[in-house]
C-alpha cells in the first residue's frame, strides 16, 4: 500500500510517499524560515500563501523521485490539525482535490501523532510500548504510547512550550529567528557556572512542565545587566546566559523523562518534535540512559521538524490497522485545536 502524505500545519510544506512494504519512497520539504525571519516569527497569512505556491511542485518532485504516478497511490493522508487554520486548509484542500480527481480515499492525520510515530522511520525503531517526550515550538508533553492510536497523556506544559521558551529567550538575547538553534549554538561557548537559572517544576512530583518563569528569569538577567542594552552585552556574557538557559531547560526535560520511565516501569524513551534535534538535550538523555539503563530513540534529524514523511507514515500505520479509516468523502474541515487524546485507532 502506497500512501501520499501532505504536511502544511505551520511553516514547512512537506510531501512524501510511504510504501508499507518498501518503506519511505521519497519525500520533499520546503521551509519558510528565511521568509519569516524578517518578521521574527511565523506570519500565518504569508505561511498559507507560500504553501499554495510550494505544494504542487513538491508533489511533482516527490512522485518523480519515487517513480510513482498518482494512479498507483492507494490513499492520501494530510495534516488535519492542530496548526494554523489557513495553513491546514491548504494541505487539506489539495489532498481532497487530489482524492476527488483520482478516486483515491483520503485520511486526516493528527500532526502530533505524526511526530510521535516519526522515530519508527529510523533504521533502529523502538518497539511498543514506550514513553514519548513530544517537545516542539508549540507542544511539550509526556505520553505513554502503547500502539498506534493508544496514547496516554502523563503531563504537559502549563504555559510556554520548550521550543517557545527557546525562541523567546533567544530574542531577548538579540539572536535571530528561529531562536532555538541559535541559542543552542551560542550556549556551547558559555560558562555553565556563570548563571544558575531556575528549574521550574523540577521537583513537582508530577509530569507537568512550566517554562514561562525560566523565560522571565532570562529577561531579568538581561535587564539587570550593567550595560542595560542587549546590543551592548558582550558576546561571552550572551553565551553564558544562553548556557544557563539551555542547562536549565535540559535538566527539567531530562528529569521528567526519567521520572516517567520510573513511574511506568518502561525502558524505552522516544524523543519527538523539533527540540529533539537539540544537541545538549540529546547528550543529557544519552548520559542518563547509560546510567539508568534505558534506551532512548530519536527521529532522523531531517524528521525532527515538520515533514510529510511522518504524515504519510502515520496514515499508513492507521490504514494497516483499519483499512476503512480513509474515506472517499472529499468534503473537509480542519482542526486548529485538536487534543491528541481525542483520536483512536478506529
Amino acid at each position: 500500500m502506497i500512501v501520499l502524505g501532505i504536511e502544511s500545519s505551520c511553516d514547512e510544506t512537506g510531501l512524501a510517499l510511504y510504501d508499507t512494504q518498501r518503506g519511505l519512497l521519497s519525500h520533499a520539504l520546503h521551509s519558510q524560515v528565511v521568509m519569516h525571519e524578517e518578521y521574527g516569527g511565523v506570519v500565518p497569512e504569508l505561511a498559507s500563501r507560500d504553501h499554495i505556491r510550494r505544494a504542487i511542485p513538491l508533489l511533482e518532485h516527490t512522485l518523480e523521485e519515487a517513480g510513482v504516478t498518482l494512479e498507483k497511490i492507494d490513499a492520501i493522508a494530510y495534516t488535519q490539525g492542530p496548526g494554523l487554520a489557513g495553513a491546514l486548509l491548504v494541505g487539506s484542500s489539495i489532498a481532497c482535490a487530489l482524492g476527488l480527481a483520482t478516486g483515491k480515499p483520503v485520511l486526516g492525520v493528527h500532526h502530533l501523532e505524526g511526530h510521535l510515530l516519526s522515530p519508527l522511520l529510523a533504521a533502529d525503531p523502538p518497539a511498543f510500548p514506550f514513553i514519548a517526550l513530544l517537545v516542539s515550538g508549540g507542544h511539550t508533553q509526556l505520553m505513554r504510547v502503547d500502539g498506534v492510536g493508544q496514547y496516554t497523556l502523563l503531563g504537559e506544559t502549563l504555559d510556554d512550550a520548550a521550543g517557545e521558551a527557546f525562541d523567546k529567550s533567544a530574542k531577548l538575547l538579540g539572536l535571530g529567528y528561529p531562536g532555538g538553534p541559535a541559542i543552542s549554538r551560542l550556549a556551547e561557548f558559555g560558562d555553565p557556572s556563570a548563571y544558575k537559572l531556575p528549574r521550574p517544576m523540577l521537583h513537582s512530583k508530577d509530569f507537568n512542565f512550566s517554562f514561562s518563569g525560566l523565560k522571565t528569569a532570562v529577561l531579568t538577567v538581561v535587564k539587570n545587566h550593567e550595560e542595560k542594552v542587549v546590543a551592548n552585552i558582550c558576546e561571552q556574557d550572551k553565551a553564558n546566559i544562553a548556557r544557563g538557559f539551555v542547562d536549565a531547560i535540559v535538566d527539567v526535560l531530562t528529569a521528567k523523562c526519567i521520572s516517567a520511565l520510573k513511574h511506568t516501569g518502561l525502558k524505552r524513551l522516544v524523543i519527538a518534535g523539533g527540540v529533539g534535534a537539540n544537541a545538549q538535550l540529546r547528550a543529557s538523555l544519552n548520559a542518563a540512559a547509560a546510567t539508568k539503563k534505558f534506551r532512548v530513540f530519536y527521529p532522523e534529524l531531517e524528521f525532527c521538524t515538520d515533514n510529510g514523511a511522518m504524515i504519510a507514515f502515520a496514515g499508513a500505520m492507521r490504514l494497516m490497522i483499519n483499512p476503512d479509516a480513509a474515506k472517499k468523502d472529499y468534503s473537509f474541515n480542519v482542526r486548529p485545536r485538536w487534543p491528541l487524546d481525542e483520536i483512536s485507532v478506529v
